[in-house]
């Protein structure tokens, strides 16, 4: 069951949240994160990289969790 405590914040260190939702790496590849910033929080690299905070923080949700919400949505419906 999906947590709201379980969500990628602005304030996470990016090499933490490839380690834990590895699907993620695309997007932060998409919005040009370098891997030598892997050691910094999310909000620092985006605003240097002059990108909306709030825009990518819910790519990376929507990356992190669409497919799994996807997923338990199917089987709730087949189970009902």
């Amino acid at each position: 069951m999906f947590r709201f405590d379980q969500l990628i914040r602005r304030d996470m260190i990016i090499r933490d949240v490839k380690q834990r939702h590895p699907e993620t790496v695309p997007v932060f590849e998409e919005f040009g994160f370098r891997s030598s910033c892997d050691d910094c929080d999310i909000e620092t690299v985006a605003r240097k990289n002059g990108l909306n905070v709030l825009d990518v923080v819910a790519a990376l949700n929507q990356a992190a969790f669409q497919s799994k919400a996807d997923i338990e949505n199917a089987s709730n419906q087949t189970s009902a």
